[in-house]
């Protein structure tokens, strides 16, 4: 039996996750668990998953689902789907799940989360992975997938073992786009320049990727957070493409016009924690490492560090 744990069930986790569920819910070789909670949890046990893509839904059962790591099986595989600021807390929670032979993929947004989870667990295969993915928990047990694309990309610049083969065939059999590829410390940075540009404009105008665009200054804004990130990753010597300004910015162009960011939902729910720390406030940091200028990362920081809703 393969178990598959999926840690964290919003937009990003519900989502492939789902599919995971869907294709394997009467499969008797391969197990597909929730950790999740709250309300999201109840509907889940109660009416199942479903999962919405422009006219179509489709409702799963995972084989298990609980809020408790200990009601859960020990995982081959736990994707880990949770929000940067929850990652320390739900590893471990998951404690109970995890073994020497577990492989674990996170698929959060920023840079460090595989920094994080190895010196918790060093004996576990620690992946790195990054989804595209217009993807957000709409409603308590409902995903709703608004993007046109799906793209989910893991390996281990150093590991090579037929685990990773296996998890890739599995997520390709569910249905999901995914690759597994060496080179994936570029195209973790090729998604951060991404999603923190649009994060961070998001968040600051408080508009969708749409009304950023269509307004000249507001658009001339993005590009030069896309300038600056793509500067920092050259400084820090990542591999990324001379052209990733301008290939970044026509991904963006890709988007629904209603599109937005987590960052940017997160500050209009008034969430008490944002990844504010993790898509922008890393930009500006490691650019004082680097010796390279940021002022509209730094500008755009300022501001949002004052919309934040103190912690009491």
């Amino acid at each position: 039996m393969t178990t598959i744990l999926i840690a964290g069930i919003g937009g990003v986790g519900g989502y492939f996750g789902g599919l995971l569920a869907k294709e394997f819910q009467r499969d008797p070789d391969v197990a597909v668990q929730f950790l999740a909670r709250g309300k999201n949890l109840k509907v889940i046990r109660n009416e199942g998953l479903t999962i919405v893509k422009g006219s179509d839904n489709v409702t799963v059962f995972p084989q298990k689902a609980s809020d408790t790591a200990s009601d859960l099986d020990k995982a081959d595989y736990i994707l880990l789907c949770t929000k940067t600021y929850d990652l320390e807390a739900t590893l471990l929670q998951l404690k109970d799940c995890i073994s020497n032979k577990t492989v674990i993929l996170p698929l959060l947004n920023g840079l460090d989360s595989t920094a994080k989870i190895k010196p918790l667990y060093p004996n576990a295969m620690v992946l790195e992975g990054c989804v595209y993915l217009v993807s957000r928990l709409s409603a308590p047990g409902i995903v709703t997938n608004s993007g046109n694309i799906e793209s989910l990309f893991f390996g281990s610049d150093t590991a090579t073992d037929e685990r990773l083969l296996r998890l890739e065939s599995l997520l390709k059999q569910a249905g999901i786009q995914a690759t597994q590829t060496q080179e994936i410390v570029s195209v973790l940075w090729e998604k951060f320049i991404f999603v923190s540009s649009i994060a961070t404009a998001t968040s600051f105008y408080d508009q969708s990727i749409g009304e950023i665009l269509e307004n000249p200054e507001k658009r001339d804004t993005l590009i030069q957070l896309l300038t600056e990130v793509c500067s920092l990753a050259k400084a820090k010597e990542i591999a990324i493409p001379e052209n990733s300004v301008v290939s970044t910015l026509a991904k963006i162009e890709m988007l629904p016009f209603a599109a937005t960011s987590s960052l940017h939902s997160d500050f209009k729910n008034g969430k008490d924690q944002t990844e504010l720390e993790s898509l922008t406030g890393y930009v500006v940091s490691e650019g004082f490492t680097y010796g390279v200028m940021t002022p509209v990362y730094e500008k755009l920081y300022s501001a949002l560090q004052a919309k934040k809703k103190p912690v009491l």
